[in-house]
């Protein structure tokens, strides 16, 4: 398994079945509309302390991104 693949998690119970980051509730459209919006990837751990910095690394390394769009 890949780091994307262990930091990403979906689970049809929550939060509608959409990729999430470690089980939290944090989705990954979540941080990819923050990124969207011109957040660094320190400013997105700040506003969201649970995540860490490879947590953000696995969404923009992942393709999980497509299942939104």
């Amino acid at each position: 398994m890949n780091e994307a693949s262990l930091r990403i998690t979906v689970n049809p119970d929550q939060c509608g079945g959409r990729p999430c980051i470690r089980g939290m509730r944090i989705r990954v459209s979540d941080v990819l509309d923050l990124l969207t919006q011109g957040l660094t990837r320190e400013q997105i751990v700040d506003e969201l302390p649970d995540l860490e910095l490879e947590d953000i690394d696995a969404v923009l390394n992942s393709d999980t991104f497509r299942v939104r769009y």
